[in-house]
């Protein structure tokens, strides 16, 4: 069966499949008719985005309103990663997302606040911005939330912003990376990291020096001289992998994908083999990293998990403050725990 309004190549059957529900499932929502749950209703809409096929005139709606997303960068493949789900998330919502990027020499996070203030944005998304950097004023923040506009926050915790903030648990992160190579028989390991005044680097190398305190023995001054701070960057890695190379160290733990795959650069420059002569993890499992020489080992970032939460919290602010509901304070921080997944980089010492 083909339906009428639409290629006869789209078939009941195709969307049935790509929903998984039943053909008739199918048919009572293309019809309009009742009886379909709206979650349901939602998965079979989102079947013909999938397929490449527009949606029956008289089922489109109307947005809600345009919700921004503010991010760094999409050099980092991380960000564009957390984009889509944030965005298919918001859409899913029945809001359009403006995706807002920083650029070096572009517009700067304030800036593009404001434009998308004056577009009457619904409320905003912020991805591992100002919010991260502990030097940064957060009344920037505050004003925002004083005109009344609903954000949420991932990547970067600061108490004294009133908002929902979502992040991965860098301590922890960084924990599982030292124990999997002291496990390898590594005993002098470096942490390679962004810079200081970033949580997620704090807090990455809080949790490194707990894992050489208990894994070694280790004092915080000692762990602290394993600790190089650069860029989250391949230059950055590749940086911090002089110091901690000339230091001894056998494996490198990386506040990033990209700083692993500069530390993998800068061995191989000195001739040493990864893993055989060292052994890197990453953090963050962007998508093609299973396929770099050697397959990196890496911390994954849950981002699925972290941009559905983040989505989730913007639109009950939302609606609470859509109803007059929303009185008490909500900086609360929805932390989720990331996964090591071993791959071909890291290996027992000395290979």
């Amino acid at each position: 069966m083909t339906l009428p309004d639409t290629p006869a190549t789209l078939r009941l059957a195709d969307i049935a499949t790509q929903a998984q529900v039943s053909e008739a499932t199918v048919s009572r929502v293309l019809n309009g008719r009742a009886g379909v749950a709206a979650s349901t209703r939602q998965r079979v809409l989102a079947a013909l985005d999938v397929l490449g096929h527009a949606r029956p005139v008289r089922l489109r709606r109307r947005s809600a309103g345009l919700v921004g997303l503010v991010i760094p960068e999409l050099t980092n493949p991380i960000f564009p990663a957390f984009a889509q789900i944030i965005e298919q998330s918001l859409a899913g919502h029945g809001y359009t997302p403006v995706l807002c990027t920083q650029m070096p020499g572009g517009a700067t996070e304030d800036e593009l606040v404001e434009q998308l203030e004056e577009r009457g944005v619904t409320g905003i998304v912020f991805l591992s911005g100002l919010h991260a950097d502990s030097r940064a004023d957060p009344a920037r923040y505050v004003r925002l939330a004083s005109r009344g506009v609903p954000f949420v926050l991932i990547n970067g915790y600061h108490p004294g912003i009133d908002a929902p903030f979502v992040s991965p648990d860098d301590g922890a992160a960084a924990r599982m990376a030292v124990r999997h190579l002291a496990e390898l028989g590594h005993e002098r390991i470096g942490l390679a990291v962004g810079p200081a005044r970033y949580v997620p680097s704090r807090r990455k190398a809080e949790g490194f020096a707990a894992a050489l305190a208990e894994s070694f023995g280790l004092s915080r001054g000692q762990s602290e001289r394993r600790v190089r701070h650069t860029l989250f960057s391949v230059e950055g890695g590749h940086a911090a992998a002089a110091a901690l190379l000339d230091d001894g160290c056998t494996g490198i733990v990386c506040g990033s994908d990209l700083m692993a795959l500069g530390v993998v650069r800068a061995a191989r420059q000195r001739g040493l083999e990864v893993p055989g002569a060292l052994s890197v993890v990453g953090f963050d499992d962007s998508r093609l990293i299973a396929f770099t020489d050697p397959p990196l080992t890496t911390v994954r970032q849950p981002v699925q998990a972290m941009a559905t939460a983040a989505v989730g919290a913007l639109i009950e602010e939302i609606h609470d403050r859509a109803r007059g509901r929303r009185t008490a304070p909500r900086h609360t921080e929805f932390v989720f725990r990331p996964e090591l997944v071993v791959r071909g980089s890291t290996g027992p010492v000395g290979g």
